[in-house]
């Protein structure tokens, strides 16, 4: 993600429909179904585990294109998903035009899909590596330490492999289909040409005769004071998207923590799915700790990131899944 101003994938791994919970008993008293007309109650997001997830993504260390991290992560990511969505598609690009001379990096983007063959689909996403330098450091040493990457990146994949889970254990009711999109490479840097490279490796591979609905993306989505006021480049492409996400929260009571003034221009992953004609909002908040402290220093650790806040978007994310719009 940057802040200045001016992700359909080919399967390597695809894991046909596994077997899934499903939600058709109620508990009533005497074990009776309820009424036709009663609403199918959506889950509860773990906010608690999510943060767990937070901290188990940290543990492996700088999740950097061509470090230990990195491919420990992937593995364990896939394996996360291959055993709750219907699908898992995972897609390896290379990336050879970074500002260091002679250094390729090795990408891979996953999708986790739920109801594969359903033509109606909403799509979520979130990066999962994390930035080499901490650039914003107060010291020249911390300069050249890695982001660990608990808010910035951790943040939002927790919340999606959460909301993983709960799509697992109890299916919506409509016939929506659903995918989870991992990108890869959104924060390399140190500048914008080395940054969003999932993001538009998706965008490039899109089908364009078969867009999702729209699409969520969740960046920097853990810090102890959420705010998440609407992103402009959403507001100007996707205007229909950021009614329905902040319509959405106020619902839930979280109008306070989803304010619709008070954002600015980001570009982030959002941006080239919108130019290819996915709408899609971008949920970020832009100050990460007291006068935006901790984004892209050492301190992007999990003791910053809170259950309480992951639990909020989480929230957000199951309302629009389970509503069915």
């Amino acid at each position: 993600m940057d802040r200045t101003l001016p992700r359909r994938l080919p399967a390597r791994v695809v894991r046909p429909g596994v077997a899934v919970l499903l939600w058709t008993l109620f508990a009533c008293g005497d074990g009776a179904t309820p009424p036709d007309d009663q609403p199918e109650p959506r889950p509860t997001f773990d906010g608690v585990a999510a943060q767990a997830l937070v901290e188990r993504q940290v543990a492996f260390g700088p999740r950097i294109p061509g470090r230990e991290g990195h491919a420990a992560q992937l593995a364990w990511m896939v394996a996360q998903l291959d055993s709750l969505a219907d699908a898992v598609e995972t897609d390896g690009f290379t990336w050879d035009h970074t500002q260091f001379d002679g250094l390729t990096l090795e990408l891979t983007n996953v999708v986790a899909r739920f109801r594969p063959a359903a033509p109606r689909r909403l799509l979520f996403l979130a990066h999962w590596d994390t930035r080499p330098f901490a650039d914003q450091a107060d010291t020249f040493a911390e300069r050249q330490m890695p982001v660990p990457g608990a808010n910035d990146g951790a943040s939002g994949t927790a919340v999606l492999l959460q909301v993983a889970r709960h799509l697992s254990a109890q299916p919506p009711a409509h016939d929506l289909g659903i995918d989870l999109l991992f990108t890869d490479g959104e924060d390399f840097g140190p500048s914008l040409s080395d940054m969003l490279l999932g993001a538009r490796r998706y965008a490039q591979q899109a089908d364009p005769t078969q867009p999702p609905l729209y699409a969520v993306l969740l960046d920097l989505v853990g810090d102890a004071d959420p705010s998440f006021p609407v992103e402009r480049y959403s507001e100007r492409f996707a205007p229909g998207v950021v009614d329905r996400v902040w319509d959405a929260a106020a619902r839930l009571g979280y109008a306070a923590v989803f304010p619709r003034e008070g954002g600015s221009f980001i570009q982030d992953d959002h941006v080239p799915l919108n130019e290819v004609g996915i709408p899609t909002a971008n949920i970020i908040d832009f100050e990460y700790g007291p006068a935006n402290r901790y984004w892209h220093t050492p301190h992007d650790l999990p003791d910053q990131t809170r259950a309480s806040s992951l639990a909020i978007v989480g929230e957000v994310v199951l309302e629009l899944i389970y509503d069915g719009v």
